[in-house]
């Protein structure tokens, strides 16, 4: 019995700094007048207007009473990743003449469902630079295509050519340490393995005109806080 324990602590002292691994939590804000959200008019197609009861408005900039921005792409740099191609989906709908998600991230070699839940027709446009670039339509009676894109590449647009408001933005990681903000602008990213990194916040309206906001952060076995606050660039 003495043997087995002196072996069972021999072993756990031996377990690697780099299986520890902890989280990253946090909200993203907006300092400063938002800009007037636009009303898409969706007129060119009654199967679009009539999906909606109410306004609908668009999706660049969403922000809440308390100035918490909603889709805004928070990641990593120079992450290690053992996890490998994900085997589940990514997905990104169109729904309403909207796509869903608006924003998202995707690991290089997973595999990408491009759904039709509306009854009309779609033509969508993935405009990356780095990847193969894709443009197919998608009648009524088509609701699914796959896509993959086999290498890293920073934010591109995916587009759809009938209905012009409609626009989604994907980046293609080598890790699985991202996520994009809620309606509450909170963002969390989980099992990150212990180290010094720096984050990445994205938002389509700051970049790249204005920027991105980086900022270093430590982590460790238990939750790290990282808020972050874009602010209206000053008038030269």
């Amino acid at each position: 019995p003495k043997m087995r324990r002196v072996i069972g602590l021999t072993l756990l002292a031996a377990i690697p700094l780099t299986l520890i691994a902890g989280d990253l939590v946090g909200t993203i804000t907006y300092e400063g007048k938002p800009p007037k959200r636009k009303k898409l008019r969706m007129d060119s197609d009654p199967i679009c207007g009539a999906s909606h009861q109410e306004a609908v408005f668009n999706e660049s900039f969403i922000l809440d009473e308390k100035g918490n921005l909603a889709n805004v792409l928070v990641y990593l740099k120079g992450v290690k990743y053992e996890g490998g191609t994900p085997e589940d989906s990514a997905v990104l709908d169109q729904r309403g003449c909207m796509y869903v998600p608006h924003v998202s991230g995707v690991v290089a070699g997973q595999e990408v469902k491009i759904l039709n839940s509306d009854a009309t027709m779609h033509n969508i446009h993935g405009l990356p630079k780095v990847n193969k670039e894709f443009n197919f339509g998608m009648p009524k009676t088509v609701k699914q295509k796959l896509v993959t894109f086999d290498k890293v590449e920073d934010v591109f647009v995916v587009k759809c050519d009938v209905h012009p408001w409609m626009k989604s933005y994907v980046q293609v990681f080598d890790h699985g340490y991202f996520a994009v903000t809620d309606i509450f602008g909170k963002y969390s990213i989980s099992g990150i393995p212990a180290g010094e990194y720096e984050v990445v916040a994205w938002q389509e309206k700051f970049s790249p005109r204005y920027g991105i906001l980086q900022e270093t952060v430590v982590i460790g076995e238990d939750s790290t806080e990282l808020n972050l606050t874009f602010k209206r660039p000053e008038k030269k």
